[in-house]
């Protein structure tokens, strides 16, 4: 092993202080490089690097991905192909389903409806529902998806999970293929999308897809913006088709300014921040993967970059 192992750093959101201090403890012999020169780099951990920021790295071996979706970083032309590792951090799938769960838990006790009265300075009440009266659908049973799906299906909902393949999670009924699809749509009072981004999700829910789920129904992006056709929600939010919208991540982000969603009553807008990586968490397997590939072996937690995830 070297005596110094050089790693670069990118990210506009994550604090390289705090994961520099989180992975001495497991790699001392770190050399963290934030903007620094590339000689010698042998991994990288970066969210989002802007086009052309691997070019100069000719030693890289491992690209550490600061986040759960890796589609900013597969079909790049200026990454050869080489690792590419996914964090493992039970701290991001906590704050997942803290948020997913609050989302769900909005709609089926009528919350929502609570606060516009609190507003509008009206007393109304509406009588509570039975939690399992309150289908939800997870869409991507992944880490986080299969996480959350079981945290719901633990409250007393009913839940539907889709996957691209076959799923196993107890009180989920888990489904796959197109016909399982097309069942997670056309039974979820609130659906739920976290699937990752790849070639076959990209505009997976348009006009169609939200056309086959019930009227009235809600709908929870947590994953991906390009996920969704954001033209096709808006009409199907303005006839009421979808009742509500609580979205986490956009096409395009930050979310521009005189975009519709900012003046509907019926969207909630958060910034991306349904979950983030805890870098305490998740520095034990990140200094693994690096020693690991220094020795001439598979990182840990390895994305195939074709799958996308």
């Amino acid at each position: 092993m070297p005596q110094v192992i050089p790693v670069a750093f990118y990210s506009e959101h994550d604090d390289p202080v705090a994961w520099e201090r989180a992975l001495r403890a497991h790699l001392p012999e770190l050399e963290l490089r934030v903007g620094g020169p590339p000689e010698g780099v042998v991994a990288a951990l970066a969210w989002k690097p802007p086009p052309g920021f691997f070019a100069g790295f000719r030693d890289l071996r491992l690209v550490v991905n600061l986040g759960a979706g890796v589609d900013a970083l597969v079909a790049r032309d200026d990454l050869p192909p080489l690792p590419i590792s996914r964090l493992n951090d039970p701290g991001m799938v906590k704050l997942m389903c803290s948020y997913v769960t609050y989302a769900v838990t909005r709609y089926a006790r009528d919350f929502h409806l609570f606060e516009r009265a609190q507003r509008a300075g009206e007393w109304r009440y509406i009588h509570p529902r039975a939690l399992h009266t309150h289908r939800v659908s997870v869409l991507g049973l992944g880490e986080l998806g299969g996480a959350a799906a079981a945290a719901l299906a633990a409250m007393g909902y009913a839940v539907t999970g889709w996957a691209r393949s076959p799923k196993q999670i107890a009180g989920v009924r888990c489904l796959h293929g197109e016909d399982g699809f097309a069942t997670a749509l056309a039974e979820a009072d609130t659906l739920v999308m976290l699937l990752p981004l790849t070639p076959a999700t990209r505009g997976l829910i348009g006009t169609a897809e939200l056309a086959r789920m019930p009227r009235g129904a809600n709908l929870i992006n947590v994953a991906r913006g390009a996920l969704l056709d954001e033209e096709a929600l808006l009409a199907a939010l303005r006839s009421g088709h979808i009742a509500e919208a609580t979205l986490d991540v956009f096409q395009q982000s930050p979310l521009p300014a005189g975009h519709p969603f900012w003046a509907m009553e019926n969207v909630r807008i958060t910034p991306h921040l349904a979950s983030i990586t805890i870098p305490e968490a998740a520095a034990a397997d990140v200094a693994e993967s690096i020693r690991r590939v220094l020795r001439g072996e598979a990182p840990l937690h390895q994305v195939d970059p074709g799958r996308g995830y």
